[in-house]
């Protein structure tokens, strides 16, 4: 496990480019709009969005239209998450799951009242066209949870792990440093990838409330629809951005607090 922290740092070109990597927002555009203060987003930047966008807080249908608005000056990719797929079935179908409306849905549902058919559909469509994955010039992957295919997430045989995996992390976290790679019992799965960037499983349930990393993987969900901030992190320098906790953002709330050991 690593981790470092450059909030201090005040050194930016604005000139450069970076790729930022965005971990669990769960409908606080309060701590999206701050994080993106304090890390300086440029147009220069590519953003990576690591998927719950929505269920928490209760800004998500707001957060959805500043994605949108995001999406036409700069550029960004969005990777779907398991909340994401509930908010989808719910805009689609009207199909209200038990969990998801317990653990954020109730929430989101609320932030969608006075809100236009025509706007409802627009945000179905940005749905429609986030990724289950994504994988960079530099094969580095970026994906909401995980995969369980020792071929990669291309070869998966069900869908939905890109969005609910956590073997994945699991595994990666609790590796023995002291295995080599070119071991025969070294996880296929991390050798696929240079990086890989994942979200899903906050850090808080580990008692660190920045990202994480094992082996080569980067868990960037620093338990933002709970008691923990938002973050992002630039891939090449590993330096990363906090926004305030959400909870004294939204002072009024409780997030998704009442079920800390939620989906």
């Amino acid at each position: 496990m690593a981790y470092r922290c450059c909030a201090c740092s005040v050194y930016r070109i604005l000139e450069m480019s970076r790729t930022l990597v965005i971990g669990d927002i769960h409908g606080g555009l309060r701590g999206l709009t701050q994080l993106f203060e304090r890390a300086r987003i440029s147009a220069n930047d590519k953003l990576i969005f690591l998927g719950d966008y929505v269920d928490g807080w209760s800004e998500s249908a707001q957060v959805i239209n500043y994605l949108i608005q995001l999406e036409e000056r700069q550029q960004c990719i969005f990777i779907k998450g398991n909340h994401d797929a509930w908010c989808i079935d719910w805009l689609a179908k009207g199909i209200v799951d038990e969990v998801w409306f317990i653990h954020g849905g109730k929430l989101n549902m609320e932030s969608y009242k006075g809100i236009s058919h025509s706007v409802k559909q627009k945000h179905l469509n940005f749905f429609d066209r986030m990724k289950d994955y994504y994988v960079d010039q530099h094969n580095n992957l970026f994906i909401h949870a995980g995969f369980s295919s020792m071929h990669g997430p291309e070869k998966e045989r069900y869908s939905s792990n890109y969005s609910w995996d956590r073997t994945l992390w699991e595994m990666a976290l609790t590796m023995d440093n002291r295995i080599k790679k070119d071991s025969a019992i070294y996880p296929k799965r991390l050798l696929l990838y240079n990086e890989i960037y994942i979200g899903h499983t906050p850090t808080l349930y580990y008692n660190v409330d920045v990202p994480m990393q094992g082996c080569n993987v980067w868990n960037i969900d620093t338990g933002a629809a709970f008691s923990g901030r938002l973050s992002c992190l630039d891939i090449e320098t590993k330096e990363f951005w906090q926004s305030d906790t959400l909870q004294s953002l939204y002072p009024n709330e409780k997030g998704r607090n009442k079920q800390p050991k939620a989906n």
